[in-house]
């Protein structure tokens, strides 16, 4: 049996990953579950799938968790130590699914022992890439990607000829404003946002979606998990989800992996690597496929994207701070205290000001985070023009 731990149980992956195991009991044992402060989620999955400890990260959450688990076996625990304590444990396989910068320090927990991880956290990797994979070339620990689009390129890359890879392309859906007008996107609410198209995903994963910030990470995380370098890393607009990312060859040969948009293929990819299991995710008929289009990302309508691509190719801190900024810009678009655009506007506005030198390790890393945050924080307190202002001012 393959032993399992969850970080970020509850959330979107976390919950199709905990589907999947409690499907196939026989296969695979659950060390630890972990979650941010749904207690009463998190014990009904540390019950179902007989995990060893259950633990949320808030601790005034603690209670709660220990009460729903009495009489289980199941050991409760609380803190953010302990949620690194989770990913210490002895599993195999280490599902990273915390949303955010949060689930960095357990993330490398994982590493650092040699785990396999199933990476669906990619800020792991744009706040601290160079620092985390050679975490994991030192510590011989394996990153399988989680995210559909990464999954797909890391089933239809040669590792051995990335000689003769022309280029990585990464498929966006265009989330739900792909052809809005910046005026029209002005006005956008948090429940239109959050609306995606074709995924079923947490909040501020949607948003990221909507702003096609996401993209923009997701090429930075492509960027140190598959090395072609960044200018062979490209992304085009595939409304219909489908076609989850392709690479170019230099024989003229494109391969894509196809399927529909239903996250637990890639999760199984992860959790069976290198084998295969069975899911119930709906099998593509592309018989009934109206049609499959192709787009280019507009970048004058998504900033966010070109924002992350110029950290990028910036490098040094700037990938950190971009993450940092919009994890702020985000939370107080979602909180009514900030307009749709101006997400992109204060990242675009922190990076603009704030300019440490390359972090050189993680305590760095750590630092040049928090003070992105607070600069974040001060550009949207400080007055605004009333265009940034006046979706969050319309919504009262």
């Amino acid at each position: 049996m393959k032993r399992v731990t969850i970080l970020g149980s509850t959330g979107s992956v976390g919950c199709n990953t905990a589907e999947l195991l409690a499907a196939d009991p026989q296969s695979f044992a659950v060390e630890a579950l972990v979650a941010n402060r749904n207690a009463a989620k998190l014990a009904q999955q540390a019950r179902t799938l007989r995990a060893k400890r259950a633990v949320v990260a808030d601790e005034s959450c603690y209670g709660e968790l220990r009460d729903a688990l009495s009489g289980s076996g199941i050991e409760a625990a609380a803190g953010a130590e302990a949620v690194v304590e989770a990913a210490l444990m002895p599993a195999e396989f280490v599902c990273s699914a915390i949303v955010g910068a949060a689930g960095l320090p357990a993330t490398l927990a994982a590493i650092r022992r040699g785990a396999t991880i199933g990476l669906a956290n990619k800020e792991t990797l744009v706040c601290a890439g160079a620092l985390a994979m050679a975490e994991v070339r030192q510590h011989g620990a394996t990153l399988v990607p989680v995210d559909s689009e990464h999954s797909a390129i890391f089933q239809v890359l040669d590792l051995d000829a990335l000689d003769r890879v022309e280029k990585i392309v990464l498929t966006a859906s265009g989330g739900p404003f792909r052809t809005w007008s910046l005026e029209r996107m002005a006005s956008v609410t948090p429940s239109q946002a959050v609306a995606h198209p074709n995924w079923s995903m947490g909040a501020k994963i949607s948003v990221d979606s909507a702003t096609m910030m996401n993209k923009g990470l997701e090429v930075i995380e492509a960027f140190h998990l598959f090395p072609v370098g960044e200018a062979r890393i490209e992304a085009i607009v595939h409304p219909q989800s489908v076609v989850h990312s392709m690479v170019a060859y230099a024989d003229g040969s494109v391969l894509a992996q196809l399927g529909t948009p239903d996250m637990r293929t890639p999760i199984a990819v992860a959790l069976a690597w290198p084998g295969r299991m069975a899911t119930t995710a709906p099998r593509l008929d592309l018989a009934k496929m109206a049609d499959l289009t192709f787009e280019t990302l507009d970048y004058a309508r998504f900033p966010a994207f070109k924002l992350a691509r110029l950290a990028l190719q910036a490098g040094g801190a700037a990938p950190t701070i971009l993450n940092a900024a919009n994890e702020v810009a985000v939370a107080a678009f979602l909180g009514g205290g900030l307009g749709f655009l101006g997400i992109a506007d204060c990242v675009s506005g922190v990076l603009d000001g704030y300019a440490p030198p390359a972090p050189a390790s993680i305590a760095d890393v750590v630092a040049i985070d928090a003070l992105a945050r607070v600069r974040a924080r001060e550009w949207i307190d400080a007055p605004r023009p009333r265009a940034v202002l006046a979706a969050a001012e319309s919504r009262g």
